[in-house]
């Protein structure tokens, strides 16, 4: 029963003798445990039987001798018959196991008919109680128990791949919206601007695509691949037409998408960029293969660094980082379901934006507004919690 039951598959995949039958006494335990107990009864009724006969051939007071008997057999059954075996096979439970199943399973066809009759009468107490014994019950763990087993698992692995393993348990609950580049971030081409200007833009861009509108993000006419323009741009006779020629069309996302199903949707349509929008078709943000991929892999894959720690120990925070991101980052539970940026948190916390300088408890963790612009908070200094002496 002290069994680690996902070690017992995995060793009945590989074939191990002593685990494929222990695998198969354990889906049955109410006979496994009618045969155990019933030896153990026996044994020990037997062994109290036999502790009274000796002790009145033995002696003549038969009293005080079945007292005595008792006690002293009591003892050494406690040490030598409970105590010490269990203990072992809590703390070495393949070593005791895999070989008692070799034994347990030729009794158990020697002694069915008895196990059958006495779980006959067990199954009828449980089912006045409400418990139905043929419902199998299988085991299996939730996502917070299997982050909890990852979480645990840092002799096993590296750190970067526990972050990856519980950014795939995230991926259910977290939507485009919790990882798209905001509205005010999206950098592309203004059709209005002069040809002068949207040729230094692309000659200049650090993006792969850049989103070309007229005016504003809403009136977008698609996505420019910057390798296909590249190559135009010192033609003389390029122009804005030009441009719009190299367009593919963009994609709209819904903000409420979850990102497991955006990542097979970018697959199955094979593009890496698209805008998000809200329910009123307002574009929210843009999001990415990359920003999918990053929301498992993390900073494997970006040189960005938006949480840098100080000598003193104290980490400087760019105010645009996701909460998302900043748990993962710092190991922390901050709130997910509001403000998806450290800054929209910290506002909604402080319903104002405050000064540079102003340093204030968010969710329990002490904080300093660096920097500020009138719009919204810019940099923050985390402070380390200061232990209790």
């Amino acid at each position: 029963m002290s069994l680690n039951r996902y070690r017992l598959r995995h060793l009945v995949k590989l074939r191990h003798p002593g685990a494929i039958k222990a695998h198969k006494l354990l889906q049955r335990p109410d006979r496994l445990l009618s045969l155990i107990l019933l030896g153990n009864i026996f044994i020990n009724n037997f062994a109290a039987s036999l502790a009274t006969v000796i002790a009145i051939k033995l002696y003549n007071d038969e009293e005080s001798v079945i007292a005595i008997s008792t006690v002293i057999l009591t003892i050494v059954m406690l040490i030598c018959s409970e105590v010490t075996p269990k203990t072992l096979a809590a703390i070495k439970p393949e070593q005791l196991a895999f070989p008692a199943a070799w034994i347990y399973t030729p009794l158990l066809k020697i002694f069915y008919p008895v196990v059958w009759f006495v779980n006959l009468f067990v199954h009828l107490l449980l089912r006045l109680v409400g418990v139905d014994v043929n419902k199998s019950s299988h085991d299996s763990l939730n996502k917070d128990e299997l982050k909890s087993i990852i979480t645990e698992a840092e002799s096993l692995m590296p750190v970067r791949y526990q972050k990856m393993l519980l950014g795939i348990l995230e991926l259910e609950s977290a939507t485009v919206e919790d990882i798209m580049t905001p509205r005010n971030e999206i950098v592309g081409i203004d059709l209005e601007d002069s040809i002068e200007d949207i040729i230094t833009h692309i000659k200049t861009s650090p993006h792969t695509q850049l989103a070309v509108y007229k005016k504003s993000i809403d009136r977008v006419l698609g996505f420019l691949h910057l390798r296909k323009v590249l190559v135009l741009v010192n033609q003389d006779d390029f122009d804005k037409q030009s441009i719009i020629n190299l367009l593919t069309k963009p994609s709209f996302i819904p903000e409420s998408t979850p990102v497991h199903t955006q990542m097979l949707r970018f697959k199955s349509e094979k593009i890496r960029i698209g805008l998000v929008v809200d329910e009123y078709g307002d574009v929210q943000g843009l999001v990415t293969l990359d920003d999918l991929l990053q929301e498992i892999v993390g900073e494997l894959i970006t040189d960005d660094v938006t949480a840098r720690k100080q000598s003193d120990g104290s980490y400087l925070v760019d105010a645009t980082i996701t909460v998302r991101e900043l748990n993962r980052v710092m190991q922390w539970t901050l709130p997910t379901e509001g403000p998806k940026t450290l800054n929209g948190l910290i506002i909604e916390f402080m319903e104002t934006i405050p000064e540079s300088g102003t340093s204030i408890k968010l969710h329990g963790h002490p904080l300093e507004i660096i920097k500020r612009d009138e719009h919204a908070v810019k940099l923050v200094k985390f402070v380390p919690r200061k232990k209790a002496v």
